[in-house]
C-alpha cells in the first residue's frame, strides 16, 4: 500500500488536447488505472475527495470532464456511444492499454457503452448508483426531477438527490461529504442550463432505446462487472437490476441499506473495500 499522503483536493487539472475538443482530467495515485465516468451535471470537482484518495492508495485514479462539461471544451454528444469516445480518447492520450472503468449514474450508462465498444481496453467494470441500459422497470422519482433540475443545488437538494433523507446516519454522511467537496468545488463549472440538461436527457433516452443492444451484451459479456446500489436510489432504483440478475453471467450486485444515489460517498471505506476485493479476486 502507498503510505504517502494522497490529496485529491490539490491534484493538478491537466488537459488532453484533440482536434475538436480539450478534455480536462486529473490523476492521483499509482498502479493499475481506474477511469471514473461522471454523473449528470458532475464535474471534476464533484467526486468526494476521500473516495478518490482511498482508491488511489492502490490504483491510479483518473477523473475527467466530458466534452463540453466542466473544465473541458467541445460539446456533450446526445448519444452515449459518442460520449464513450471521450473515455477511449483519454485512455489513448495517456497511453493506457488496459483499465478499469467505473461509472456513476448517467456515467454508468456511458460506462456500459464504453465497456462493449472497447472490450480490448476494459478489464473490469464498476457501476455505482446506476441501472442497466434499456427500458426501466422502475422510473426515476419525481423528487429527483424537483431537485436535479434547479440551476444551483443547495445542501438540502444534495441530501435528497444522493443520500437517504429518512436516515440520520445518511444525513451525517451527506454533511461530511459536502464539506470535503466544498473545499475545492467551482460551482460555475457545474452545468446549470436546460440547454445542456437536454443533451444529457437525449443520451438517457437513447440508452433506454438501446439501439446498440448493450442490454443483451450484459448477458453475454466476459468482463467482470460489479454493481453497487443504495436501497433507495431515487434516480436509478436498484429494482431495475432484479429482472436481470439471473441472466448476467459476470455481474455481482451489492445493495447497501439506508443509502441513496451515491453509495460511494456515503459508505466510502466499505465501497472502496468492495471494489478492491472485486478487482483483486476476479479476472
Amino acid at each position: 500500500m502507498n503510505t504517502s499522503k494522497i490529496d485529491a483536493s490539490n491534484s493538478e487539472t491537466q488537459i488532453a488536447a484533440f482536434a475538436d475538443k480539450k478534455i480536462a482530467y486529473r490523476s492521483i495515485g499509482s498502479g493499475f488505472p481506474i477511469i471514473l465516468i461522471n454523473r449528470f451535471r458532475g464535474t471534476l470537482d464533484t467526486w468526494d475527495p476521500l473516495f478518490l484518495e482511498l482508491l488511489a492508495e492502490n490504483y491510479q485514479v483518473i477523473t475527467f470532464d466530458y466534452s463540453g462539461i466542466g473544465y473541458s471544451t467541445g460539446k456533450l454528444p446526445t448519444d452515449i456511444k459518442e460520449v464513450a469516445t471521450d473515455v477511449k480518447d483519454l485512455a489513448d492520450f495517456l497511453k493506457i492499454k488496459k483499465a478499469v472503468l467505473m461509472g456513476w449514474s448517467y456515467g454508468g450508462l456511458v460506462t456500459q457503452a464504453a465497456t462493449f465498444q472497447y472490450p480490448e481496453l476494459v478489464t473490469h467494470t464498476v457501476l455505482l448508483g446506476t441501472g442497466p441500459v434499456g427500458e426501466r422497470v422502475v422510473p426515476l422519482e419525481q423528487a429527483f426531477l424537483d431537485s436535479a433540475l434547479k440551476p444551483i443545488n443547495d445542501f438540502n437538494d444534495e441530501i435528497i438527490l444522493f443520500f437517504e433523507p429518512e436516515s440520520e446516519e445518511s444525513k451525517k454522511a451527506a454533511q461530511a461529504s459536502h464539506d470535503r467537496i466544498a473545499k475545492r468545488i467551482d460551482v460555475s463549472k457545474i452545468p446549470s442550463t436546460m440547454e445542456v440538461f437536454q443533451l444529457y436527457f437525449a443520451g438517457g433516452e437513447g440508452a433506454v432505446a438501446d439501439k446498440g443492444n448493450f442490454r443483451d451484451k450484459l448477458k453475454t459479456t466476459q468482463t467482470p462487472i460489479l454493481i453497487i446500489s443504495g436501497d433507495h436510489d431515487i434516480s436509478f432504483a436498484v429494482e431495475n437490476w432484479y429482472t436481470l440478475t439471473k441472466q448476467l453471467p459476470t455481474s455481482q450486485l451489492i445493495v447497501l441499506p439506508k443509502t441513496g444515489h451515491a453509495p460511494q460517498h456515503q459508505n466510502i471505506p466499505l465501497v472502496v473495500n468492495y471494489i478492491d476485493n472485486f478487482l483483486q479476486n476476479t479476472q
